[in-house]
């Protein structure tokens, strides 16, 4: 019987806490893996308000299980599972907050990055050291990591495989928020709530207008914009935000998420 690795609390505020619980130090390996694989898909199908996903009060990932590590059929095995979890879980159809404790290194970091946004403790460090052991990130790294901080910086970070504290990794745009440790993923979850209470709906099509635009031309990104901007006004929460607005003014509406 295998081990219960991650686990979904869904809360009355309409957030849905994943946290991942493989001690000492959240190493990911295929069981935790797969297991992500599953809470995603399952948070897909039923979607809660918004997701914080966090490692715990101590570490949120220190990265891949290296003892799973072999030869390049080994790799790639290793690397599919990276790619099935994160691409199942960057694709949630509602916000997803990463509350970053102690590190986020190489996979963990991998991790953080497919999700929306990141608050970060003040302790926290980040990192992609895969090229200290010879070899580069394969859980998505030098394709996230570039897009969220530009070419130059993700370069610096993954050949060098140096650890970013949370003041640089604030600075460059790696996290969104940095938190007192102890009050991280209550900040998380406070955040989360409040996009929860909105525009549900709403926020799914901007979060994929965001990232299918990303891949885009300007021309194409726009395209897209345009075919969910006038997919959104067939959803009941447009109706009544525009009435809302028209008859008390702007943020006053209750939408349903529908």
């Amino acid at each position: 019987m295998s081990e219960n690795l991650v686990s979904v609390e869904r809360r009355d505020d309409g957030v849905a806490v994943i946290t991942l619980d493989r001690p000492k130090v959240n190493a990911l390996n295929s069981e935790l893996l797969g297991q992500l694989l599953t809470v995603a898909n399952d948070l897909t199908e039923n979607p809660p308000g918004a997701v914080v996903l966090t490692g715990g009060p101590r570490v949120f990932a220190a990265g891949a299980d290296i003892g799973e590590f072999g030869g390049p059929e080994r790799a790639r095995e290793v690397g599919g599972a990276f790619r099935a979890a994160l691409d199942a879980l960057a694709a949630i159809p509602r916000m997803t907050i990463a509350a970053v404790n102690g590190v986020a290194l190489g996979g963990g970091c991998e991790l953080s990055l497919a999700c929306d946004m990141r608050f970060a403790a003040s302790d926290a460090r980040f990192g992609q050291p895969e090229i200290l052991l010879g070899i580069i990130p394969g859980g998505g790294g030098t394709q996230r990591l570039t897009r969220l901080v530009g070419a130059s910086r993700s370069k610096d970070i993954i050949a060098s495989g140096r650890m970013v504290d949370a003041e640089e990794a604030f600075r460059i745009g790696l996290a969104d928020r940095i938190c007192d440790p102890a009050s991280v993923l209550d900040e998380a979850i406070t955040y989360a709530a409040g996009l929860a209470g909105g525009a549900v709906v709403a926020q799914a099509l901007s979060k994929q207008a965001i990232d299918d635009g990303l891949d885009q031309t300007l021309a194409g990104g726009l395209d897209i914009e345009l075919a969910l901007f006038e997919e959104v006004f067939g959803t009941e929460d447009s109706q009544i935000g525009v009435k809302s607005f028209l008859e008390h003014g702007p943020g006053k509406a209750d939408f349903t998420g529908r």
